[in-house]
């Protein structure tokens, strides 16, 4: 089975990294509305949310997997090695230049998808805590993954880090956009 799934990822990486992040994607989704079916106040839970699974399935599997496969060719192409320097470098460079893009990418797709009338509102107003977030989480959890894990880990430990990370963002969209809130360039 590890051979094969080797030579899936060897013969076929665009639609073996598709397959896996869109899974996680759907997966993180999946894993939000069962922690909020099982712990919410309601003694009726409502019905899981397909329509939303299948937007994850979208974002995940035919965008950001794309985008983040040949952003990291790219990256390691061009900074290759594992001197502190160029690890810092990859860093910023991922934290800064890539993920606001993937940010805006995923919530204004997700707005899309869901039809709604201003596809840039959720955009505006979630974007800055989003992207806060993200570098909350991933600069301490890439330095570890470069200072502390071993090379053999690191696929297992970035992607328990992805899974986790996409469970806040899950959790990040399903938060209600206010009605009256400034835009962005307001503040």
């Amino acid at each position: 089975m590890a051979s094969f799934i080797k030579s899936a990822f060897t013969r076929y990486p665009v639609i073996s990294n598709a397959v896996v992040y869109g899974t996680m994607c759907v997966g993180a989704e999946f894993t939000q509305q069962t922690f909020k079916r099982n712990y919410s106040e309601k003694s009726n839970p409502p019905p899981y949310d397909v329509a939303s699974l299948g937007r994850y399935a979208v974002v995940g599997t035919c965008i950001n997997s794309n985008l983040l496969y040949f952003w990291y060719k790219w990256l390691d192409k061009n900074f290759s090695g594992t001197a502190k320097k160029t690890i810092v470098k990859k860093l910023l460079l991922d934290q800064f230049a890539m993920t606001p893009n993937l940010l805006i990418i995923f919530y204004i797709s997700m707005s899309i998808m869901e039809g709604k009338q201003d596809i840039f509102e959720e955009c505006k107003q979630k974007f800055i805590p989003t992207f806060k977030s993200s570098c909350g989480f991933w600069l301490p959890a890439q330095t570890i993954n470069f200072l502390l894990v071993p090379p053999a880990a690191r696929v297992v430990y970035v992607g328990t880090c992805s899974f986790l990370w996409l469970n806040i963002l899950c959790l990040l969209k399903s938060e209600k956009v206010a009605e009256d809130t400034p835009a962005l360039e307001a503040l």
